[in-house]
């Protein structure tokens, strides 16, 4: 399975399963509050079927459901690939102070709401966001935590073919997606974690490891005193 290319996941589950986040340190009846992740890459780099297949090796993971203003596609669901909500009711939750961030992209607004972050985070759920650099960077302002993943294509030339490949956009707006690509990946220093998605497998191995490097981080372990963990 190369290039974001098609799901095997008899091929992937297995190998993924002999090693698993465990946090030893916990307070016993009381989860380790869960971990703010973004994800963050040029369109058609395959940032949804990463999300996807980690969350079938990693349950701990949850992608969070983000608002937007653009139109509902025909395969897309409501509360499952996005809130769908008018430019009034947007707007008026924006008010409200309901997001965590928020950006206009392509005439669009997209926004990632805060109460439900929380709420998975304090139930010891780690939280991923599929979100664009700019709104990365908001995150890492308020939550200096996040850790922040870049996913980038093997070169710009083969993310022009995927893009080309899937057949959604005309040539115009794959012109654009790719100068778009460019501006993002200069962002890419800002980000903690890189990863080229030239092989799904792979990938998806980087990625759990880097969930499980970032869950033994001493700060973002809900540690006992040395004393009191001894005399339990």
């Amino acid at each position: 399975m190369v290039n974001g290319g098609a799901r095997d996941d008899a091929t992937y589950a297995p190998r993924a399963r002999r090693c698993e986040v465990t946090n030893t340190l916990a307070k016993p009846g009381s989860p380790a509050r869960g971990l703010l992740m973004v994800l963050s890459g040029p369109a058609g780099v395959g940032k949804d079927t990463l999300i996807e297949q980690w969350q079938l090796v990693a349950p701990n993971v949850r992608r969070l459901v983000t608002y937007t203003t653009r139109p509902q596609a025909v395969n897309e669901r409501h509360g499952l690939d996005y809130y769908f909500v008018t430019e009034e009711e947007f707007h008026a939750l924006r008010e409200e102070g309901a997001f965590l961030e928020y950006a206009e992209v392509h005439g669009n607004w997209y926004g990632t709401p805060r109460r439900e972050m929380e709420a998975l985070r304090d139930a010891g759920r780690d939280v991923v966001l599929r979100i664009d650099v700019q709104g990365a960077m908001q995150v890492r302002a308020q939550y200096p935590e996040a850790i922040l993943i870049f996913i980038a294509p093997p070169s710009l030339q083969e993310l022009e073919q995927r893009l080309r490949r899937r057949g959604r956009d005309d040539e115009e707006a794959i012109q654009l997606r790719l100068m778009n690509a460019r501006e993002e990946m200069e962002y890419i220093p800002r980000y903690d974690y890189l990863i080229i998605n030239d092989d799904l497998n792979r990938a998806l191995e980087t990625l759990r490891c880097i969930l499980i490097a970032e869950r033994h981080r001493v700060r973002n372990l809900m540690v006992r005193p040395l004393q009191e963990a001894e005399s339990a």
